[in-house]
């Protein structure tokens, strides 16, 4: 899959797009600025799939995320991205034009994979903004995400550190482990804005 180039006008459009979105919806962004390129290479190491592996990203913004999984992907490979804001859509499909974004919410996403003749994907990447959820969405995306996912395949979602302290962060950690075999959490990524860490949880 190609990758188009940003320039620096397209950089600082991107940037304005999610701060405005943010602004006027933050339980959907949950950001006020995308995820660092170092995030991006740690979230997509923790998902560790094979160059050949059927991958779905949830919430991917304006593409952080994205790029590195289809650097990591080979020809073999699938991938399928569920974004729901409409502003953010055209952005990765300019940056990303052979790769499938569905404008659509991520309890669609076995109705989306059943369209695209998938059964189940090896690993699901989420950017998700999970504590900007009431507890009913986050119960049915994560019922969702397990159902999507193929036996022993990888969960990875990223947690921003100070919200291990918040009763919502615990809940939230709570619910994956009672979901997932097993829930690892990755280093820091103190070049973040706020520094993160990654949930890699398997099937």
């Amino acid at each position: 899959m190609r990758i188009r180039g940003k320039g620096l006008g397209s950089v600082i459009r991107e940037k304005l797009v999610f701060l405005s979105e943010f602004v006027r919806s933050p339980s959907t962004v949950g950001a006020i600025a995308p995820s660092s390129a170092g995030l991006a290479r740690e979230i997509v190491a923790q998902a560790s799939f094979a160059a050949d592996a059927t991958v779905m990203e949830f919430g991917p913004g304006t593409g952080v995320f994205t790029g590195e999984i289809i650097r990591q992907l080979g020809p073999g490979g699938r991938f399928v991205a569920i974004e729901r804001n409409a502003q953010l859509v055209p952005i990765l499909q300019e940056r990303f034009p052979d790769a499938v974004i569905c404008e659509d919410s991520i309890g669609n996403a076995g109705k989306i994979l059943e369209r695209h003749g998938i059964g189940q994907v090896h690993s699901i990447v989420c950017g998700l903004p999970w504590a900007a959820f009431d507890e009913a969405t986050q119960d049915d995306f994560l019922e969702t995400t397990h159902a999507s996912l193929k036996d022993g395949g990888i969960f990875v979602t990223f947690a921003y550190l100070q919200g291990l302290l918040l009763p919502a962060g615990q809940r939230f950690k709570k619910k994956i482990t009672a979901r997932f075999s097993e829930v690892r959490k990755s280093r820091v990524v103190w070049r973040n804005l706020p520094p993160a860490f990654v949930y890699r949880c398997r099937k």
